[in-house]
């Protein structure tokens, strides 16, 4: 029966923009769910690399959204948000890889929850080839997750699930925040909205590399955000601790960089994985690799028929 006519219980709304050899790891990762009943909606953002080809549309449940166009970031969510079917919408990015239990396990917890929003899961952090970085840094409540919101939201926007109705009624900000859309939404939405996050890893979160200017251009926009969002709001005194906060991480920054200090920005990032942590995502890796080449080898077998 087609999911045209059916609604499913998930929306995975894979915004795409040159992945390169990351997309089907994503898409695999979809693919293999224990939780059967979503659709995933890929919607490429102009990519001049050919990564979209590899993904092959089964059975209806891969939409895949292409109009040659660059818009943002931004804009290709909110298109997804428009276009999703289902009752609950999950985030995913283009080159992480989903835990086959995540989506089961995010769906039990919003339907035993209805009074969350938005849950979302710790991740782990993994270079290209697989090597662990370490975990996500966790906070579990709203109250936990929203302690601080002047020094930003821990709430890892690629494990991100939440009801499709609150993403129509929210949405997000355009002209995007670059890089700080996510944290922008939550600053936007806290007040009123209940958040949670599960600690269970469900998502491997590839880290390639670091760059400084990603990394100054996200501060920017928080920043922005912090002043814009918070004055709408009446909150003169956060406006200015927001603002000054994400200045004086810019600075560390920028002198971190100086140093060559790349293991400090990790450290920032990520804590010590346990074993069990680790022998888990081993096998996460090994058999996205399997399946993600058993893809790709019948998707070349079709184009050569």
């Amino acid at each position: 029966m087609s999911l045209d006519r059916v609604q499913p219980t998930v929306s995975v709304v894979l915004p795409v923009y040159n992945a390169g050899a990351a997309l089907p790891y994503a898409v695999a990762s979809i693919l293999r769910q224990t939780l059967m009943d979503w659709e995933l909606i890929v919607i490429d953002d102009g990519s001049t690399d050919g990564c979209v080809a590899t993904v092959n549309p089964r059975a209806d449940r891969i939409r895949m959204i292409r109009d040659g166009r660059n818009l943002g970031l931004a804009a290709r969510l909110n298109q997804g948000i428009d276009l999703a079917r289902g009752k609950y919408l999950a985030r995913m990015d283009s080159d992480d890889i989903a835990y086959p239990e995540r989506l089961e396990t995010q769906v039990a917890f919003l339907k035993t929850h209805p009074d969350i929003d938005l849950v979302a899961s710790r991740m782990l952090l993994f270079r290209d080839d697989g090597q662990v970085i370490g975990l996500s840094p966790f906070r579990g409540t709203h109250a936990e997750i929203c302690a601080m919101p002047w020094r930003g939201f821990f709430l890892a926007h690629p494990t991100w699930m939440g009801k499709t109705e609150w993403f129509r009624c929210h949405r997000y900000h355009l002209p995007q925040f670059e890089r700080a859309e996510d944290q922008e939404l939550l600053l936007r939405t806290y007040r009123s909205s209940r958040f949670a996050c599960l600690p269970q890893v469900l998502l491997g979160y590839r880290k390639s590399g670091l760059s400084l200017e990603k990394i100054l251009t996200a501060r920017r926009s928080l920043a922005r955000a912090q002043w814009s969002v918070n004055l709408h709001q009446g909150h003169l005194g956060q406006a200015v601790l927001g603002f000054s906060v994400c200045v004086a991480k810019a600075v560390m920054d920028i002198a971190i960089s100086a140093v060559g200090g790349e293991h400090l920005f990790v450290a920032r990032m990520a804590r010590s994985a346990p074993a069990e942590a680790v022998e888990r995502w081993m096998k996460v890796w090994s058999e996205s690799q399997s399946l993600t080449g058993a893809l790709v080898a019948e998707d070349g077998a079709r184009d050569g028929m």
